[in-house]
């Protein structure tokens, strides 16, 4: 449970980036595509021979452009988040259906993929290597967006970014940015995910993830308006997601219905994040 943890914490991270820095835009795909496109690098390692190192660095660099890239596209050319990453999730998931002959790879007792294991399902002073891995990420990310002064500017956008750029901030750096460092992100889940499943199915790998992640950012306190949330608040709403999954299964709820409790959860966050905004603005009127 730890490992998957990590993996739909990391996932919840990146959603945090961006409903922290574009307000009422959808994002809700690149998760899943950006998993989609760490899948090559592993694919060359499984059957080049290629070392670990260059594998590993070419599963977090491929989505790490592919996010500049998206970047691009909406801040340069003013495409829609939503178009670019649907169009996005298209293509790149049929590459990587046609790079594996649209069948699952298994990593199997391969020799050269024993570090990249214990990476995923290794253990260090007890704990899951990907917990740990989740630790250092969670006190690196938390130091950029509270303490930084890029963080400031994340969320002085998300909140605003009109009055943002009038004050003097390159607002498209900013938001390009986010992107960047969410596909580095999803680069490092989706290794960890593929080592955790052992193989790789490009036509349904990391599916559903990014719904987790959305899932667990709401429930973190994260207002897909933007401009509002927490690290912290992303390990805790990820850790409530975990025990909602653990409830359903307890109380003997369908599993077929465990995307119904999901989306009535996430409704649930919506509509409090929404009476909450009303009550501010209320409060500001009149005061």
């Amino acid at each position: 449970e730890k490992k998957r943890f990590a993996d739909v914490t990391l996932n919840s991270l990146t959603q945090k980036l961006l409903t922290k820095d574009a307000p009422a835009k959808s994002h809700v795909r690149l998760n899943r595509l950006l998993i989609e496109a760490a899948y090559p690098g592993l694919f060359a390692k499984a059957h080049q021979y290629w070392p670990w190192t260059l594998a590993a660095l070419l599963a977090i660099a491929i989505p790490t452009v592919l996010g500049c890239a998206n970047g691009w596209l909406i801040t340069r050319l003013k495409i829609q988040p939503f178009v670019v990453t649907l169009c996005g999730l298209l293509l790149y998931r049929g590459l990587a259906r046609f790079i594996a002959g649209d069948s699952t790879k298994g990593f199997g007792n391969a020799e050269g993929f024993e570090t990249l294991r214990e990476l995923s399902k290794g253990k260090l002073l007890g704990l899951p290597m990907p917990f740990v891995i989740l630790i250092v990420i969670t006190v690196v990310m938390w130091f950029v967006l509270h303490r930084s002064i890029y963080g400031r500017y994340l969320l002085a956008v998300g909140r605003n970014e009109e009055s943002t750029r009038f004050s003097g901030i390159n607002t498209r750096r900013v938001i390009a940015s986010s992107y960047v460092v969410a596909g580095g992100l999803t680069g490092i889940a989706g290794i960890l995910l593929a080592f955790y499943t052992n193989s790789i199915s490009p036509s349904n790998h990391g599916s559903f993830y990014e719904l987790y992640g959305i899932a667990a950012a709401v429930l973190g306190g994260c207002s897909l308006r933007g401009g509002e949330g927490s690290v912290i608040g992303i390990i805790i709403g990820t850790a409530l997601f975990q025990v909602l999954q653990n409830v359903v299964n307890l109380l003997s709820i369908p599993s077929s219905l465990n995307f119904t409790v999901m989306g009535a959860v996430v409704l649930i966050g919506v509509l409090a994040d929404q009476i909450i905004q009303k009550r501010s603005e209320k409060k500001l009127v009149r005061g």
